[in-house]
């Protein structure tokens, strides 16, 4: 097909020009003619292209329609030669559109607006109409979605109103509940205020009554404050005339006692003279061998005991230990492992032998009493390698016989009157040896006393 040059008259510009439109475009075939356009621009070189769209040759499709749809619209429309490229290059994409549009009877299912633009595109004999009955079939179904949106908006705006109304009614009825509620509990509270009125009265009636008891009761105690200070008056004057008959009896006493006391020293010097005497004619030798060394037993350094179970504890107090030690020839007995056990049970026993036997050691010293040590020997599966410190005497109970047993022994082996003191907190052991006329003592009340000397 021949062509003229860009800006001349093609034919059929005149027949074109006897047809116009008396309206703008629809807006919706407006932007079905850009679509157009633009698919269509990409066939045409730069040469084929007015000046103005010269510069979006290289954009795509949609960036040509997006940027220069408007100047695409006035070229097609100014530009006759422009305008037929683009019917020619729509001709080749949609035929058969194409010639139902140029013979004046576009097929019914074919969208208006699509035939609107191809009419516009291709401006055949009547394509005015063409566009105007476009243009108004998509008027009137832009109309009909309009009203149909129209009418679903009315809808949606009428079922939020009766869902309003609705929320309104419960609402209110809501409203109403609260209102009744709080009517009650503001007649609760008026109740509450009126017995706690009354409750402040009655408060307030006895506070008055407690103030004048005590009142009164403050008027007796004076009274009685003032007999007792007359009494404690008399009471004193009498102390002093009993505190001066006493003073003068306990002269009158140690008068008469000095010269007992001077008869009662003459008589024991001449005993002491005599025994010391008796001493002499006899030639008796110093007593080297105690009782306690009479009993069967093991010697340290032949065999290790074993350990014990721990026996309870006993709160007393260590001034009671010191007294009994004081006594004239005392003897204390320990049960080595009993106190070892309630003092510092997990050390190693060989630990706690040398800490007992160390702090008894200096107890010896201190008091000069008779110490014997007493550890359960039973089952000794090797030597004990022992050396007994000074003062102390350390035994070890035999096969067969337990230390409690050891320990009563040595105390029916002493004789009736000698002070003995056994330290354990076995209840069998010191009801044993309190029968036997020694005095128990618990295990604590050695260890406070060994921990005060240390």
């Amino acid at each position: 097909m021949e062509q003229p040059a860009h800006g001349g008259e093609p034919a059929g510009a005149a027949g074109d020009a006897a047809e116009a439109l008396d309206r703008p475009l629809p807006e919706g075939v407006r932007r079905r003619v850009v679509a157009l356009v633009s698919d269509a621009f990409g066939g045409l070189t730069v040469a084929e292209l007015p000046g103005p769209l010269r510069q979006y040759a290289r954009f795509t499709p949609s960036r040509r329609a997006k940027f220069a749809g408007t100047a695409m619209a006035a070229a097609l429309e100014s530009d006759p030669v422009f305008r037929q490229r683009i019917g020619e290059r729509f001709k080749e994409a949609q035929p058969e559109l194409a010639r139902a549009v140029e013979s004046g009877a576009p097929p019914a299912a074919v969208d208006p607006v699509d035939v609107a633009a191809a009419a516009y595109v291709l401006r055949p004999t009547g394509w005015v109409k063409l566009v105007a009955a476009a243009g108004e079939e998509a008027q009137r179904a832009d109309a009909e979605r309009a009203d149909e949106a129209g009418r679903r908006e009315l809808e949606r705006l009428r079922e939020e109103v009766a869902a309003a109304k609705e929320r309104g009614r419960s609402e209110t009825e809501q409203l109403r509940h609260d209102l009744e509620a709080a009517r009650k509990e503001a007649e609760s509270l008026h109740r509450k205020l009126r017995s706690a009125q009354s409750d402040v009265k009655r408060g307030e009636a006895a506070l008055r009554r407690t103030r004048a008891e005590m009142d009164t009761a403050k008027a007796e105690a004076a009274a009685r404050v003032s007999a007792a200070e007359s009494e404690s008056r008399r009471l004193k004057a009498r102390l002093g005339e009993v505190e001066s008959a006493l003073e003068a009896s306990r002269r009158a006493a140690r008068e008469g006692r000095s010269v007992e006391d001077m008869r009662l020293r003459l008589l024991l010097d001449t005993v002491l003279d005599a025994a010391q005497g008796l001493r002499r004619e006899l030639a008796l030798p110093p007593a080297s061998v105690h009782p306690a060394d009479t009993v069967d037993a093991v010697q340290p350094g032949r065999m290790s005991p074993k350990d014990i179970a721990a026996r309870a504890l006993s709160e007393t107090d260590p001034a009671l230990l010191d007294q009994l030690l004081a006594l004239p020839q005392a003897h204390l007995v320990v049960d080595g492992y009993n106190v070892t056990k309630t003092g510092y049970p997990t050390m190693p026993l060989e630990k706690q032998r040398l800490r007992l036997l160390g702090g008894l050691s200096a107890l010896a010293a201190r008091s000069g009493a008779e110490i014997t040590c007493v550890f359960d020997g039973a089952e000794l599966a090797a030597p004990v390698l022992l050396a007994p410190p000074r003062g102390v005497r350390v035994l070890f109970s035999k096969p067969g016989i337990t230390a409690d047993e050891l320990i009563r022994q040595l105390v029916r082996a002493e004789p009736p009157g000698r002070p003995v003191v056994v330290v354990s907190t076995d209840r069998e052991v010191a009801d044993g040896v309190a029968k036997s006329g020694a005095r128990p003592v618990a295990s604590a009340l050695l260890l406070k006393r060994l921990s005060r000397t240390s």
